[in-house]
């Protein structure tokens, strides 16, 4: 199919009258490759965790929509992405995941850069035992970096260099979740965890942005923080989701509990949100936990979902953060039949994207609008270079 002639007037409608995307943005190929451009890497999209290279040289690879990179935790401390990829002859830099001690060396002639992406070594270069060249000038052959930014514990990187800075691009909502602006703290190893599902990675968001399913989907949950318990949140253009007025926190033996973020405003006593940073981050917030989950798109049929969790201390109980985990894991397991069973809906050809509850979809009806709005910019940008 041609994707260039998609039409999306249909979804840019009012809530009332508005079509969602076509089946074309969940199957089609040549409209991930579009996507992927001009909704993903346009823009501000998460990649991994800060968590994944906790201690300076801790070194890890990902594969991120077909690019290699390598996020690094440098000399400094600070968090770095660079192109996995030498400035020679392309090759792969690192395979596993790994401490670097002292340089990146190439495994294939052996170019050697410094944790901050500085080409600092080429040897024999400009012939045997000749490490220099004057052909080769290192300043200009570091590692490529990828723009990136971290909050709340998730590196988010902007592959084109082209979005506004996050700090401008989420302005409104680090505003509405300042008082979460401290540190948080990893739960280790048996707070993270992955589910790899047979859908778009839009769906997924989709199903995060709305309550709506609750009653029937998630029984558990609803029996104490009920459908009429939930608000919408929405901020057009920027992101959307939901909250809820009821939250009720896990509690071990003896009463005990996760100790809060400090200097939280009453609000949070019972109330938690979960928000979507458009494109493809979910995030939660709770007065004694967060979570992250980052989408990673393998394909318009298939998605990981990394998902992490996040405490107000560095030492907290392993037992209620066992109990935490395996309450997060078994919510988003329910959520699972719900987001393949609408992947593979998308191919009934005569499908038309469907229609949204203007008093509940409001939440993944703004997603949709947002996802049409990127599209509509990229297509017409060639229109305007020429």
């Amino acid at each position: 199919m041609d994707h260039s002639t998609t039409d999306l007037s249909n979804v840019r409608r009012p809530i009332e009258t508005a079509n969602g995307l076509p089946n074309g943005h969940y199957i089609d190929a040549g409209i991930f490759e579009e996507e992927k451009q001009a909704v993903l890497f346009d823009n501000w999209a998460g990649l991994a965790v800060a968590a994944d290279v906790p201690e300076v040289g801790d070194a890890v690879p990902v594969t991120f929509l077909n690019m290699p990179l390598l996020i690094v935790r440098d000399k400094l401390g600070h968090v770095r992405v660079f192109q996995n990829t030498c400035r020679h002859r392309g090759m792969i830099l690192v395979e596993e995941p790994r401490k670097i001690e002292g340089a990146i060396r190439c495994p294939y002639h052996s170019w050697c850069y410094s944790t901050d992406g500085r080409l600092v070594s080429t040897p024999h270069v400009g012939g045997p035992g000749q490490n220099t060249h004057d052909g080769i000038d290192r300043a200009l052959l570091g590692l490529i970096e990828i723009r990136s930014h971290i909050w709340m514990g998730v590196i988010f990187i902007n592959v084109s260099g082209t979005a506004p800075a996050f700090e401008d691009a989420h302005a409104d909502l680090l505003a509405r979740w300042s008082e979460f602006d401290k540190p948080l703290y990893h739960g280790g190893a048996g707070s993270s965890f992955q589910l790899e599902v047979n859908c778009n990675w839009k769906l997924a968001v989709e199903n995060y942005c709305e309550s709506y399913h609750l009653p029937w989907v998630h029984p558990g949950l609803n029996s104490y923080s009920r459908l009429e318990d939930h608000y919408h949140i929405e901020a057009q253009g920027r992101f959307s989701g939901q909250g809820t007025l009821v939250y009720r926190q896990l509690t071990g033996e003896n009463g005990k509990t996760f100790p809060d973020f400090e200097n939280l405003s009453d609000k949070w006593d019972t109330a938690a949100e979960y928000i979507t940073v458009y494109p493809n981050v979910l995030l939660g917030v709770h007065r004694d936990h967060t979570f992250a989950i980052v989408l990673v798109p393998e394909g318009p049929e298939k998605t990981v979902e990394n998902i992490h969790l996040y405490y107000s201390a560095a030492q907290t109980d392993p037992d209620l953060r066992a109990r935490n985990t395996e309450q997060w894991k078994q919510v988003f397991a329910e959520d699972v039949f719900v987001v393949e069973g609408m992947q593979r809906g998308r191919h009934g050809p005569s499908f038309d994207g469907g229609r949204f509850s203007p008093a509940m979809d409001g939440p993944t009806h703004m997603f949709h609008d947002w996802v049409a709005s990127q599209l509509e910019r990229h297509r017409s940008a060639p229109q305007a270079a020429e």
